[in-house]
């Protein structure tokens, strides 16, 4: 998963966003993830999670 959150940071850095925002940002993306999986009753997939921040990784 480092990889896949590595290269989101990098896209949000890109798109001006401070060190602040893109924390938050980030948070904000993984706790819908997570509460996706809550809600669905299924195991947190990181190849689905970030599955556009993995291709960009690769």
């Amino acid at each position: 998963m480092l990889l896949a959150v590595r290269a989101y940071r990098r896209r949000r850095d890109g798109h001006g966003d401070r060190h602040a925002a893109a924390q938050r940002n980030l948070f904000n993306r993984m706790i819908g993830r997570l509460y996706h999986c809550l809600q669905k009753h299924t195991l947190f997939d990181e190849s689905t999670a970030f599955l556009t921040e993995l291709a960009v990784a690769a």
